[in-house]
C-alpha cells in the first residue's frame, strides 16, 4: 500500500488499475469455471430460505447491496474524467461515457455469470464467498484469493488518489504549507497507516 501510494496522480496508476481489473476478471472466472467443473451438487435445493417477512426484506436489501457493491466506483468517475483532455470542440464526455459503458459491461460479464452459475451449482447453500463453497482444489482457491488481495490493493490506490489530492490541497492552501515531496510523503504515509 505504502509504495503504490506515492505514485503522483491518476495517470501514473494506470498500470495498477489495469492489474486490479485483470485480477477481478481472473478471480471471478476462476470461481465460475471451478463451479462448473465441480458440477451440480446432489442435494442442491433452489427453495427460498427466508422464514419470515422481515427475513425476506433483509435478504432483498442484502442482495441489492451486493449488486451496488459490484458496480462501485461512481465516486471516482469525476476524478478520472478530470484527467481526460477536454476542449470545447472535443469534450471529455464522449470518451468518458464509452469508458463507463465498457466498464459496466465488463463488470456484468464478470459477476452475473458467477451469480447464476453459483446458484445453479450450489442452490441456496451457496456461500456469500463462492470460493468457500468450492472447498477444493486448495491451490486454485488460494490463487483466486491472492487475486482478490491484488485487486483490493489496486482498488485502494484508485479510491485513495482523490483523498490524497484533497488532503494535500487543504494542507497547502488552507494551512499554508509549501508543496513538497516531503509533505506528500508524510501525508500519504499517515493516511495509509491510519486506514490499516
Amino acid at each position: 500500500f505504502l509504495v503504490l501510494s506515492h505514485l503522483p496522480n491518476f495517470n501514473s496508476i494506470s498500470g495498477v488499475s489495469l492489474a486490479a481489473a485483470v485480477m477481478s476478471m481472473s478471480y471471478s472466472t476462476i470461481a465460475w469455471g471451478a463451479s462448473v467443473d465441480k458440477g451440480v451438487q446432489k442435494d442442491v435445493e433452489y427453495s427460498y430460505k427466508a422464514q419470515s417477512a422481515a427475513g425476506t426484506v433483509f435478504d432483498f436489501f442484502g442482495a441489492l447491496g451486493n449488486v451496488v457493491f459490484a458496480y462501485a466506483g461512481h465516486n471516482v468517475v469525476l476524478e478520472i474524467q478530470a484527467t481526460i483532455p477536454s476542449t470545447p470542440e472535443k469534450p471529455s464526455k464522449g470518451p468518458m461515457w464509452k469508458g463507463v459503458v465498457v466498464a459496466y459491461i465488463i463488470v456484468a460479464l464478470c459477476y452475473f455469470p458467477l451469480a447464476l452459475i453459483g446458484y445453479w451449482i450450489f442452490g441456496n447453500k451457496v456461500e456469500d464467498n463462492i470460493l468457500i463453497s468450492l472447498e477444493k482444489p486448495a491451490w486454485l482457491i488460494a490463487m483466486a484469493n491472492m487475486f482478490v488481495v491484488i485487486h483490493v490493493i489496486g482498488g485502494y490506490q484508485i479510491f485513495a488518489m482523490p483523498v490524497f489530492d484533497m488532503i494535500e490541497s487543504v494542507v497547502v492552501k488552507k494551512l499554508k504549507f509549501p508543496p513538497s515531496a516531503a509533505l506528500r510523503f508524510i501525508i500519504r504515509n499517515v493516511y495509509v497507516v491510519s486506514c490499516l
